[in-house]
C-alpha cells in the first residue's frame, strides 16, 4: 500500500467511518474516469482542484462536482484572496498527493478547503484516495466533515 492511500484510509478510520477505498481496474484520474469505474454520474465524483493563494503561496483546495468546473473569480471571493491555479510541484508538496489522486482528506499538513454545494444533492459521492486507481464512496454530509471544508458556491456546470 502507498504512503498516500495510507494517509487517506487513517483518516478516513480516525474520522470514524467504515470506508475502505477501492482499487479499480482501470485509472480514475479524471472524472470521467472515476465516474466510469464507479459506475455512477460525472457529478458524483468529488473532484479535487488545487489553487494557490497569490499572496502567499499556501494551497487551496475546491471539492467540486466532476461536471462541474471551479470559476476562478467565485474561488477568489470564496477564499478572501486573489488565487492562482497550482502546479504539479506545490500540490504534490503542499497535500502530499499527485495531480489525479488528490484526494480530500489525508493531507500532509491542515488546506483550507471549499466543498461545492451541487455535491450536497447525491446520497452517495466518490472521491480520489490518494492514487490515480484507488477512490471510495462517501456520504456527501460526511465528506464535508472528515475534509474539514467550508460549503461554498464557486463552481460552473
Amino acid at each position: 500500500m502507498s504512503k498516500s492511500l495510507r494517509r487517506v484510509t487513517a483518516a478516513l478510520q480516525a474520522a470514524g467511518l467504515d470506508i475502505v477505498p477501492l482499487e479499480m481496474a482501470a485509472e480514475t484520474r479524471t472524472a470521467a474516469q472515476a465516474a466510469a469505474a464507479a459506475d455512477c454520474t460525472v457529478d458524483q465524483i468529488a473532484k479535487s482542484i488545487v489553487f494557490q493563494r497569490a499572496d502567499s503561496g499556501d494551497v487551496v483546495l475546491f471539492i467540486t462536482a466532476g461536471g462541474r468546473q471551479v470559476d476562478p473569480d467565485r474561488a477568489a471571493q470564496v477564499a478572501g484572496t486573489a488565487l492562482v491555479r497550482a502546479d504539479a510541484d506545490a500540490v504534490r508538496g503542499r497535500t502530499g498527493f499527485a495531480i489525479g489522486g488528490v484526494s480530500p482528506v489525508g493531507h500532509l499538513a491542515p488546506v483550507a478547503t471549499y466543498m461545492d454545494t451541487t455535491l450536497m444533492i447525491f446520497d452517495t459521492v466518490w472521491a480520489a484516495a490518494g492514487t490515480p486507481r484507488h477512490i471510495f464512496a462517501v456520504a456527501p454530509a460526511d465528506l464535508l466533515r472528515i475534509s474539514g471544508a467550508t460549503l461554498a458556491d464557486f463552481s460552473r456546470g
